[in-house]
């Protein structure tokens, strides 16, 4: 192991204490102390039996026998109601903290900045959020508090064996000690293996998630085998990884049993010899044996358990990584607060590249007075949507500057402006559950009549007036069961619930058939009115009445003006609505 992977190690450790453990010093003090208490009760029975051989059966003092019984079972009543405390206590405690852990976690990612999610597969981030802190439940529940419980089940067994015959002591712990130092050895092996592991789900998870969500296209070209290959390697390479860690960890306990069986047949040989020679009785030998036990027990068993600490260590590990990731409201530059927002933009020679030295944008530079439109046109790769996400804040200008309402939009406090902004994209999301709860997804304490008037609006009514739940109707995952046209409808109607003042309308009209695009188009005026609009446009006949049309072309505006002053032109725009009227 490389002195960086032990310093992480150590470092894991002080982040685990400091974070979960510290916090919770008291309720796992009150587990030790419990685990003590059930310990020392369960040293009770194995040394009894030298008693019970001895003395009462071998010395004849029935007498003692009641109380021998009371004793033993007092013992065993204890063992059983602390074992119980113990798993409602730190059991409950560890499920608590994974659901605390998984929703900072949560809130933690939904913060982060797009470019984010951008990079990382959905169905991945759910395993990270709802997998990787499952292993928590080893640190605070039974796993820490057996660990340590173990500890001192040995310590106690051992004086209990030195006590009864120290030579014979002796000539068990080497192999001990040699099963202590390489199970030490192997969990230091098996740490990488589990990390790797996580990425492996992550993937297999991520990748599951996409072909279940996108179903229709996987059968719409006949690709079911080719992802069920890609699902079939992804697992055998889970399992590969497994295959290695069992190699680690089943060594370990296979070493333990091993010891287990050198340490009974020493015992046999040697405690065997004692009992011939005088040196050691029956009784003496059988709670010997029995306290071995006691001692070799727990060791095996905090094999496992540190197997399974590593593993929660791996998944922290990931987990640490991913709340390091800094949020969009980290940015210190952003602080100016917007109270009220007009909605005019400036873009002054503004400059984006995805990546170093490929620029998407080369200088562009525009004005958006209040309550205007502007429609951006171009081809596909143009850079339309790129402006439109610089305008959402989805993405920074990295030179140049986009002011709002004279404010640099780097500098200003997302929230105070997000709760100005609208969005209507061209495959816009609609989450499970019913029409009413998308629409009112943008603004849950919208009024009656707010609502309804977003409904009709978006002519929303006009089909749910012919489903038998109406505007109650569960539209099934990703809205699967509405139509194209009937699902960009739904998300203009929560658009116009949300009242922002900066609107952002991504080709709103595609999936629109002729009769639903008519009602479409006078709702969007509507929607359009008194806010400032940015119209990414494909359908060249629905931004007429913009107040200004930007042909976008390699990052670059080529031409810019109203429909009649392009038409006008005889340029790139006229063009393009030439060709598409003849179509």
């Amino acid at each position: 192991m490389s002195k960086k992977q032990k310093k992480g190690g150590v470092n894991s450790w002080k982040q685990i204490y400091r974070k979960i453990i510290y916090p919770r010093r008291k309720l796992l003090l009150l587990g030790l102390l419990l685990i003590l208490i059930n310990r020392l009760a369960g040293l009770v029975l194995p040394g009894s039996t030298k008693y019970l051989i001895d003395d009462i059966i071998g010395k004849g003092q029935h007498d003692m026998f009641s109380v021998f019984v009371l004793v033993v079972g007092i013992a065993i009543l204890f063992q059983a109601l602390t074992s119980f405390a113990l798993t409602q206590l730190l059991s409950v405690q560890a499920q608590k903290l994974i659901a605390e852990l998984r929703v900072k976690v949560q809130e933690h990612v939904i913060k982060l900045p797009i470019s984010f999610f951008d990079s990382n597969k959905s169905g991945g981030l759910v395993s990270r959020i709802m997998t990787d802190v499952e292993g928590v439940r080893n640190i605070v529940g039974t796993g820490v508090v057996q660990f340590f419980g173990g500890i001192i089940t040995a310590i106690g067994a051992f004086a209990a064996l030195i006590y009864f015959n120290a030579e014979l002591t002796l000539y068990i712990l080497i192999p001990v000690i040699a099963f202590a130092l390489i199970s030490t050895a192997a969990f230091k092996r098996i740490r990488p293996i589990f990390r790797e592991r996580n990425k492996i789900r992550e993937f297999v998870n991520g990748r599951l998630t996409e072909t279940l969500g996108g179903i229709r296209v996987v059968k719409g070209f006949n690709a079911e085998n080719r992802e069920i290959s890609v699902f079939s390697e992804g697992v055998m390479k889970l399992f590969r990884n497994i295959r290695s860690s069992l190699l680690a960890s089943s060594l370990v306990t296979s070493l333990g049993s091993f010891i287990a069986g050198i340490a009974t047949l020493t015992i046999m040989y040697v405690g065997g010899n004692d009992i011939i020679n005088n040196e050691m009785t029956t009784g003496e030998l059988l709670a010997f044996s029995m306290y071995l036990g006691v001692m070799v027990f727990p060791i095996i068993q905090m094999g496992n358990i540190g197997t399974q600490l590593t593993e929660a260590i791996a998944g922290l590990d990931r987990t640490e990584e991913l709340l390091s990731q800094p949020i969009e409201e980290d940015d210190p530059n952003r602080t100016i607060v917007l109270d009220e927002v007009t909605g005019h933009f400036e873009f002054n020679d503004v400059k984006f590249a995805y990546e170093e030295e490929k620029d998407v944008l080369h200088g562009i530079s525009f004005s958006a007075p209040q309550g205007s439109v502007t429609a951006l046109v171009g081809g596909s790769g143009s850079g339309k949507t790129t402006i439109a996400s610089l305008v959402a804040t989805f993405i920074k200008a990295q030179e140049g500057q986009i002011t709002l309402d004279g404010h640099n939009l780097n500098n200003v406090n997302l929230n105070s402006y997000r709760k100005h902004l609208g969005v209507v994209l061209q495959d816009d999301f609609l989450f499970e559950g019913t029409i009413r709860e998308n629409i009112l997804f943008s603004n849950y304490n919208a009024s009656d009549e707010e609502f309804e008037n977003a409904v009709k609006g978006a002519y929303v009514n006009e089909f749910t007036d012919r489903f038998e739940e109406g505007l109650d109707t569960v539209i099934g995952e990703r809205g699967v069961k509405l139509s194209g046209g009937q699902r960009q409808r739904v998300a203009i109607a929560r658009a116009i619930l949300a009242n922002p003042k900066v609107l952002i309308l991504d080709e709103a009209t595609s999936n629109l058939d002729t009769l639903s695009e008519g009602f479409i188009q006078k709702s969007l005026e509507t929607l359009m009115e008194g806010r400032t609009t940015f119209v990414i446009a494909h359908r060249l006949s629905t931004i007429k009445k913009a107040n200004q049309i930007l042909v976008v072309e390699d990052g670059r505006i080529i031409e810019r003006g109203n429909h009649t002053e392009l038409i006008e032109k005889h340029g790139r725009y006229f063009d393009m609505y030439t060709y598409q009227s003849r179509i």
